[in-house]
């Protein structure tokens, strides 16, 4: 295969100027997205660039322990999100999300990298950052989705959730439905992804080996794993979450706590 072409600092200049088309029908149809647009788009110019210098010094120092403080630093931020984005207090998922997102990423991160690829270093930066990077981005979107679905529709029906320990059902019997409800909002997305795969679209990550000079067989058996990590890590850390909250969510009697921030 060919060589990484380079992409200089002019060509990336001109090639941002494409965001002047969303920008100008953000405008014409008045969205009120121009804005958000211009300060995510200076938003990610600044932070990818400073990851970007991070991250070669990163490789370079290549030491275990400070790789796993980044993957500290990315569970942190991640759970951070997860909080902002679900409204949900922070004293009933903090924790579980830490949890939630670390223990899943190490055990399907470690396992990809170490029975897959069967890596004699599996805590070598130049794979595990992007393995953990990439983990930690679907858990976090997968989680925000479903949290929000189970909360919010067991606040809606909780009458549901009364009826069903009302005629006997345990409490995890009578969570269930929510559970399954906020699965399938969550991971029906990423299912017909997955069945399209390849036919409809080429994923950016397939796209990105090729470009990078790898060959397309490479690039296609890393995506496929690439796709079952994802989801085998995301549908972990949910269930460990939701296992972990549930504590802090019902009282001894099996009534739900005040589980948003009041607004």
């Amino acid at each position: 295969m060919g060589t990484t072409i380079d992409i200089s600092y002019w060509g990336l200049g001109i090639g941002m100027l494409l965001l002047l088309v969303p920008i100008y029908f953000f405008h014409r149809f008045k969205t009120g997205l121009v804005r958000p647009t211009i300060v995510g788009a200076v938003r990610m110019v600044v932070q990818l660039f400073l990851i970007g210098i991070y991250l070669r010094y990163l490789f370079l120092w290549d030491n275990p322990w400070i790789n796993f403080l980044w993957v500290f630093i990315m569970v942190y931020v991640a759970t951070e999100t997860a909080l902002s984005r679900t409204h949900l207090k922070r004293s009933i998922l903090m924790l579980p999300l830490i949890v939630g997102f670390l223990t899943s990423a190490i055990l399907v991160g470690l396992y990809f990298l170490g029975v897959v690829l069967q890596l004699d270093n599996i805590f070598g930066a130049q794979y595990m950052i992007p393995i953990f990077g990439i983990l930690m981005g679907n858990m976090l979107s997968s989680n925000v989705i479903a949290l929000n679905t189970f909360y919010s529709n067991l606040l809606r029906e909780q009458q549901l959730y009364y009826y069903l320990l009302g005629n006997g059902a345990s409490r995890y019997e009578a969570i269930t439905p929510f559970i399954r409800e906020a699965i399938i909002k969550a991971f029906s997305p990423a299912i017909a992804n997955m069945a399209v795969m390849g036919l409809v679209a080429l994923p950016g990550t397939m796209i990105g080996q090729i470009l990078g000079g790898s060959s397309p067989n490479v690039a296609i058996k890393y995506q496929m794993m690439i796709i079952v990590i994802t989801v085998a890590a995301s549908i972990l850390s949910l269930i460990i979450t939701l296992w972990l909250s549930a504590r802090k969510t019902f009282d001894a009697y099996g009534c739900i706590r005040q589980v948003f921030k009041k607004k």
